[in-house]
């Protein structure tokens, strides 16, 4: 009885999941420039391998767009771009999980990389890609519907250095905070 108790209790080692989040990214200011950055919405699919019962490793890749305004002594210039995010982070499962709700927090690591999309009127001219270090924390929780198939319920944030897209003009040396809700499905195997 105790074996098969202990069998009900077992999860699939991998798991994959598609989530659609929000990116909010903290305004920020100095001396010379006011930074703002659009709110915008997107994807982060996620692979997990859960090496035992409370712990995994996530590595997750996200896209959204958003458009970086910044108002300098010489004018307004607005950055639009695509940011991509790959990260790598430890999962712990908190201890206070039921039969269908598993709470778990992250930590890791990972980059954030701004490309300009180039549109006309939503670049500034010689802004280029740039890839910024991240530090990604969060937690979530997932409901169970199957022994396969979950709800996700997550947030992320992300600690990294402004953009400034290798524009003078826009360079501050200033450190944001960039919240991601998400929500989606989660498949495991």
């Amino acid at each position: 009885m105790l074996i098969s108790s202990a069998r009900a209790d077992e999860r699939a080692a991998q798991e994959v999941s598609v989530q659609g989040t929000g990116f909010f990214t903290k305004d920020s200011s100095s001396n010379v420039v006011d930074q703002h950055t659009t709110n915008s919405g997107g994807i982060v699919v996620s692979y997990r391998y859960h090496f035992n019962n409370w712990f995994a490793a996530d590595v997750s890749y996200g896209w959204t767009r958003d458009t970086q305004q910044n108002n300098t002594p010489g004018g307004s210039l607005s950055v639009q771009s695509n940011v991509h995010q790959a990260t790598v982070a430890g999962v712990v499962k908190l201890p206070w999980r039921t039969e269908r709700f598993n709470p778990y927090v992250l930590a890791g690591t990972g980059a954030l990389e701004f490309a300009p999309t180039q549109s006309a009127g939503a670049t500034v001219p010689g802004a280029g890609n740039q890839a910024k270090a991240a530090f990604v924390y969060g937690g979530g929780v997932d409901y169970d519907f199957t022994k396969h198939i979950s709800f996700r319920m997550e947030y992320r944030g992300f600690v990294y250095g402004r953009p400034d897209f290798s524009v003078n003009a826009l360079r501050t040396g200033l450190t944001t905070n960039t919240a991601q809700p998400s929500a989606g499905v989660v498949y495991r195997f």
